[in-house]
This record gives structure tokens, sequence and C-alpha cells, in this order.
């Protein structure tokens, strides 16, 4: 008798209970099993070898190979490949390449699943090395999965070497690339390698997905190419896949276009835990508590549990608008309600917090409790706060802290000796001037962007830092930021 067991089980937790206590069965009792005429065929064996995840089902997916060899199946290609992805998800490479090798059988799905185990780029090269003398490096499948791993140990020198080896190229090697400098942060060239892929084939909505977050990401890219990108996915149709939807929500909300990220949110039918981190913070950065705290109220309401993310979002709401209270409240909320340890930035934060309110002593506690001891931009908070509150003492603690963590920075210098320079201690302030010449520590210079659109329709954006005088048109402007400085002048004095 061959049993064939389907799947059609609704809740996964029972699926998955089902498919455990299968493992266990055929590890204890195969022998019985086999006498009294069952047996199971390589769907089975495929099925239940997907559900050996973590350590436990790890265990039972060993077990079961022995059952897999005494069946008489080791040799069959469909649970070859599952063998290789069970080991590969365990982080068992020699694994997974042991079963690869003895494989009389490979297709596609062998080296794919083979590729996603790499835990070295070692690995990836031999493999790689393989994979051109048996003839599979052209097939596009494969090539992605090359263009992936390489990505995934930021060799995109060598990943793209693996795109140009892909004789014919479909819309999902384009993607790979363009999300593969995405995520490295070469938006530049994520960019660039879209503008190449609308021009060759047609986008889809994973495309747009990885251009929209490289552009998200660029302080150096127009914003007016998001905007494009925003056109081109309209005319194709993709608007109401959540994928563009949520990258496109995300992007203007990183780039501070807030009528627009609420915009796309108003007309999104999907909202998952993404869309509503993303339209939090796009309120939160431009500091408005009451759409922040409503959000996140009709967030938690709709049982969309928010992450560490959205907390930080939350937090840093409430910071800016000086509410201690709830700022606690929302801090023990995740805490407790949520079971999310916080991080270092939720701790500098509420820092920062109770620092700008007065409350330095609670400040100070709530720092000694940070796992692993505060950060250079928790200490620098830290510092700012009690300048503001003319707090020397703490503060000079809190600089030798700042100061022997990050010795070649300039910003502890610097606060010290505005918060001497406020107290009018000059001779400390001198000798923070003195330290800083003889550490060779000189203080960094402020660097801004602006949006240049010019009549060629260009997108590009300009850099500059304080007396820059780089720029071909520098004269111009400097008698520009005159004109505005006088016209503000003017303004304030008639308000007057």
């Amino acid at each position: 008798m061959s049993w064939r067991l389907e799947t059609r089980l609704s809740n996964p937790r029972v699926l998955h209970n089902f498919w455990v206590y299968f493992l266990c069965l055929c590890s204890k009792r195969f022998n019985e099993m086999k006498s009294n005429g069952v047996v199971f065929d390589a769907f089975t064996y495929s099925t239940a070898l997907s559900y050996c995840v973590g350590s436990e089902g790890f265990r039972l997916g060993l077990q079961l190979q022995s059952t897999v060899v005494r069946s008489g199946l080791e040799s069959d290609l469909v649970v070859g490949n599952s063998f290789i992805t069970m080991y590969s998800r365990s982080g068992s490479f020699r694994g997974a390449r042991r079963v690869f090798d003895e494989m009389p059988l490979k297709d596609m799905i062998s080296w794919n699943s083979l590729l996603s185990g790499l835990s070295q780029i070692k690995d990836g090269l031999n493999i790689h090395g393989l994979c051109i003398k048996t003839g599979f490096v052209s097939e596009p499948s494969v090539g992605n999965s090359f263009i992936t791993m390489y990505a995934k140990f930021d060799a995109l020198e060598d990943a793209k070497k693996a795109f140009d080896d892909i004789t014919f190229r479909e819309i999902i090697s384009w993607n790979a690339m363009i999300s593969g400098f995405a995520q490295n942060g070469f938006s530049h060239e994520a960019l660039k390698m879209f503008l190449l892929a609308a021009a060759e084939t047609m986008p889809n909505e994973y495309t747009f997905g990885s251009v929209l977050n490289a552009i998200a990401f660029a302080e150096d890219i127009s914003v007016k190419h998001g905007q494009r990108c925003h056109a081109h996915l309209l005319k194709l149709g993709l608007n109401s896949c959540p994928v563009v939807s949520s990258a496109l929500l995300d992007m203007y909300a990183k780039r501070g276009n807030i009528n627009e990220s609420e915009k796309v949110f108003t007309e999104m039918s999907q909202r998952n835990q993404f869309v509503w981190t993303s339209i939090i913070s796009a309120y939160s950065s431009h500091g408005d508590f009451d759409s922040v705290m409503n959000l996140f109220h009709q967030m938690r309401k709709e049982n969309v549990a928010p992450d560490l993310v959205t907390f930080l979002s939350v937090l840093t709401a409430c910071n800016r608008k000086g509410m201690v209270d709830k700022g606690y409240e929302i801090f023990n909320m995740m805490i407790q309600d949520y079971n999310l340890e916080p991080c270092h930035e939720h701790y500098s934060c509420m820092v920062d917090l109770l620092g700008r309110a007065g409350r330095l002593k609670e400040a100070e506690e709530l720092m000694s409790e940070v796992p692993g001891g505060p950060g250079e931009s928790m200490l620098q908070s830290m510092l700012g706060s009690c300048r503001l509150h003319g707090n020397v003492t703490m503060g000079a603690k809190v600089a030798e802290l700042a100061m022997e963590l990050k010795p070649e920075l300039s910003g502890s210098y610097v606060q010290m000796y505005n918060i001497y320079a406020e107290k009018e201690q000059w001779d400390k302030a001198a000798e923070i001037r003195r330290t800083m010449r003889k550490k060779n520590v000189s203080k960094e210079a402020g660097f801004s962007w602006i949006d240049v659109g010019d009549t060629e329709g260009s997108l590009t954006m300009q850099g500059f830092s304080s007396g820059d005088k780089s720029h071909p048109k520098s004269d111009e402007i400097y008698s520009m930021v005159g004109i505005i400085g006088l016209e503000m002048n003017l303004e304030v004095k008639v308000a007057v």
C-alpha cells in the first residue's frame, strides 16, 4: 500500500504539529510500518522535510535521513533538494554540500538550494567555479542566485560579473542586481541599473520596491527621481500592489514629503506593520505629536503589533513635544505589553527626553541601565542637556566618558567648552582648546544638500558646507543668501 499524504489542513499550527508527529513516527517505527505495508513516496518525505525548522526540527530531519536511505529514495532528486534546503536553513553548509555532491542528478533547484545556505564567500566561489564547469552558470535562476549571494557578502563587482554572465536576462535578474546595490548602500548604482532595466524590459513590483528603497535612503539623489518612478508605476497599474505602495509611502516619508505619504497611505487597502510604521515615522520626523499618537492608537486598535522601529518613532515624537510621562508610558508598554527589548536608540531617546526636561538625575540613572553602556550619541545628548540646564559637574563627568569612547570626535570637546564658556569658567574652557590641539582634534564642518533641477531637466543634489566657495556660482549664491537674510530681518521687524 502506498500513501500520498495531502496537506490540506487549514490551521498552520495543526499542520506543523502533524508533520512533526509524522517525522517522529517514521524515525521510531519505520520497520514496523514497512512490515505492515506502509510505504511513503518522495513527495511525502519532501513535504515533511520542509517542516524541519529550528534545532528540534533539524534533529528530526537527521533521523528521517536514515529512514529515507532505508526506503531507497536517497538518490531521488526531489528528496535530495529537500535535504539540501534543510541543511542550508540550519546553517550547515557542509551537510548541504555533502548531499549535493552525492546526488546523481542535479537541477537548478539543487544549485539554488545550495547557494541559499552559504555562510562564507569562499564557499560561494568554489560553488561558482563548479557551476561554470558544469554549464549551469548561464541559467537565469542559477545566475540570479549568484547575484544574490555575492550581494549578501558585499561583493558587488562579483555580483555584476554574475549578472553579465547571464545570456538572457529576465526582470528577476535585474531585480537581484538593483536590490543588491540598494541593500549595500550603492543607491546611485541601483538607480542607474533601474533605468537600464526599464529601457530593456518591463519592471515589476519588486523592481520598483528596490529602486524606491534606494532613493529613500539617498540624500544625494533628487526626490524627483522618486516622483518619476511613481508616475511610471501608475502607468503600469502597480500602485495598488502592497509591495509598491509600501515602498512608495516609505520613500516619500523618508524624503520629507508628508502630504504624498498621507495620500499613498489613505489609498492603501492593506496596511501591514511596515506601512503603519512608515506613516508614523513620517509624522514623527515632522514633529506632529498628535498625528503620531492617533495613528499609533489606530494601529493597535486594528490589532497590528508595533515593532521596535514603531516605538522608536513614537518615543521620538514624545521627545520633540517634551511629553515625559507619555514617553515613560510608551517605553514601559514596549517592554511589558509587547515583550520587546529596548535598543540603544530607545534608551538614547528616553535619556534625551528626561535630560531636556531637566530631570538629569533620572536620565543618568537610566543611562547606567543601558546594556553594554551608553553609546556616543547618547553621551552627546546628555551633554547637550547638561549645557541646557547649566550642570557643569555632571557635564564634565559625561564629557570624560565621551572622550574616552571616541577621542577623535570633536563633539564632546566643543560641548564641554561651551558649558564652561557659558559659566565664564575661562581657564577650563581654554584647557579644552589646548587638549583639542594636543590630540589634533578639529571641529567637523556641517554639510547639507539642496535639490537642484536645471533648465535641461537634470535632477541633481548639490552638497555644501559652512564657508564653502567651491561651487562655480558661489558669489551669486552668497549674494542671494544675503538678500534672503535681509528680507527675514525685515519680516521680523514688521512682526514686532
